[in-house]
């Protein structure tokens, strides 16, 4: 591929990015002027939107190919399993380069101003941070990644696009105190909780964006929060995904831990309600997510369908508690639940809850979280706010 084309592909790129209202028009010169490219490994890991699966790519042996992912409007995976599983994919993706429209929606969320600290957390490729520095200048910029060999490589590519500022190999999830305080906290990584250094650390007045969620589901929707000295509040403001801080990934034990005696025992009944009432339009329908702001403590898994047949688990992160609905075509759904908690009830009546409240969407939820650590969920205001 020619320099010319894959100026021509940033083009088409950018402009779609502005009609979708993805990137506005104040990123414009630093998305032309720090290439994506420049802070992507030579062999990467693109999910091709046609298969619904990552490719590998390497650019020695495909150039244009691997030119064309670079400035495609796709997540790339950039490492697997914390760096420990080689060359490929085997299990689970952990450092990647967000698909430009996410980037750039987030960016738009924080708002930055000249003159702006901001802070970082999840260096990753690099390429946020160098953004952000050819925006506001590489003095204005400290990033933090906890992955060593990550942290190296962001190093490396920001020196050579000239714009290195501040990286810090630690948790993210302390900040960083002497940097403080800050204008502006960005995640690149999901969240299941604000970690309260963020916001002591965040000047009141100042903004924080991260994608946040519950263990529900692997999901999570951005949110941009309002810091007022001892407590941050504000709006989601779409779905989105990332991989998570890795202090709060998914505390799970897997099925067996629950399902050890079998389902022997368990209390058994049926529902009314079909598999498309519980699950709606794919992972990132509302309700999904808003039945995770109102069961606390659950993790929930959506099994492939065969035979007819699919198996919705619910597993309580607290205790041992599980439910299973089964949903078979042309026929009423098998329930069985077991434990302390009554899971399947628990997420009926957060179902429930949703349809009265005239089944609403990410923007009409928001969070309000505290320096001493509690978050409380509200559905369009904070008055009216529940734990979670």
């Amino acid at each position: 591929m020619a320099p010319t084309d894959l100026t021509e592909e940033r083009s088409e790129l950018g402009r779609s990015l502005l009609a979708r209202g993805a990137m506005t028009p104040d990123w414009q010169n630093a998305f032309e002027a720090v290439p994506r490219s420049a802070f992507l490994p030579e062999v990467m890991w693109p999910f091709d939107m046609d298969s619904g699966t990552h490719v590998t790519v390497d650019v020695r042996e495909e150039p244009a190919l691997w030119l064309s992912y670079a400035d495609a409007d796709v997540p790339i995976v950039t490492q697997w399993d914390d760096g420990a599983s080689g060359d490929g994919p085997v299990r689970v993706p952990t450092s990647s380069a967000s698909m430009p429209s996410v980037v750039f929606r987030m960016l738009r969320d924080l708002d930055v101003q000249p003159g702006h600290k901001v802070l970082e957390i999840g260096t990753g490729t690099g390429w946020n941070a160098a953004l952000l520095a050819h925006r506001l200048g590489v003095d204005r910029v400290t990033s933090i990644e906890i992955d060593p060999t990550v942290a190296d490589t962001a190093r490396s590519r920001l020196a050579a696009q000239e714009l290195l500022g501040v990286v810090l190999t630690r948790d993210g999830a302390l900040g960083d105190p002497s940097g403080a305080p800050f204008d502006r906290v960005i995640a690149t990584a999901g969240i299941r909780a604000v970690p309260p250094q963020w916001i002591t650390q965040t000047r009141p007045g100042g903004i924080i964006v991260a994608p946040w969620g519950t263990h529900f589901s692997n999901a999570d929707a951005r949110v941009r929060l309002s810091v007022d000295t001892a407590e941050a509040s504000g709006h989601f403001t779409g779905p989105v995904e990332f991989m998570k801080l890795r202090a709060q990934r998914l505390p799970f034990d897997g099925h067996d831990e629950y399902l050890s005696g079998g389902m022997a025992g368990a209390e058994r009944s049926t529902t009314e309600v079909t598999e498309t009432e519980l699950l709606g339009e794919g992972r990132f329908d509302p309700r999904t997510f808003a039945i995770g702001l109102r069961v606390r403590d659950c993790h929930h898994s959506v099994a492939d369908k065969r035979d007819g047949a699919r198996p919705v688990w619910f597993y309580g992160l607290t205790d041992r508690s599980w439910a299973c609905v089964m949903f078979r075509d042309g026929r009423e759904a098998a329930v069985w639940q077991a434990g302390p908690r009554q899971l399947w009830d628990n997420v009926l009546e957060a179902l429930g809850w949703w349809l009265e409240a005239g089944k609403p969407g990410f923007e009409r939820f928001g969070l309000t979280a505290a320096a001493d650590g509690s978050q409380h969920a509200w559905l369009d205001s904070p008055k009216d706010a529940w734990p979670v």
